[in-house]
């Protein structure tokens, strides 16, 4: 079983998102989603400033076991990545919950939360 923290809303296509009081959104991939891909290998980040709507593709992650396009959970601006994965992938299979975390958007409008899954129902879904 996946380890969920229930602080965080989660996307049918395995990421996760935190919004912070200043609505910037933190996003990732779930504990379940870095153990299905196996070993990160490279990431290709969004470009900085790219504007991005609720589902559309963001990036990808590479592993030894094949690629994979990551989804924004919320529409925003594309305002951070997380640098550090340039040089060590491996931080997602290893934290992938904090270190981690894939990039930052300042949402245009956090009622999009809405559609997505708490830790509960995420846990249904990957249970099948």
């Amino acid at each position: 079983m996946s380890v969920l923290p229930s602080h965080l809303k989660y996307a049918e296509t395995h990421e996760w998102v935190y919004i912070d009081e200043k609505g910037i959104a933190t996003v990732g991939i779930t504990d379940f989603a870095q153990e299905s891909l196996g070993e990160l290998m490279s990431v290709t980040f969004p470009e900085l400033g790219t504007d991005i709507a609720a589902g559309e593709e963001a990036m990808s992650l590479e592993s030894v076991k094949s690629a994979s396009d990551i989804f924004a959970p919320v529409s925003g601006e594309i305002i951070e990545i997380n640098e550090a994965l340039e040089d060590d992938p491996e931080l997602i299979n290893e934290e992938p919950y904090d270190g981690g975390w894939l990039f930052k958007i300042a949402a245009h409008d956090e009622s999009e939360l809405e559609d997505l899954l708490s830790d509960e129902e995420y846990q249904k879904m990957i249970d099948g």
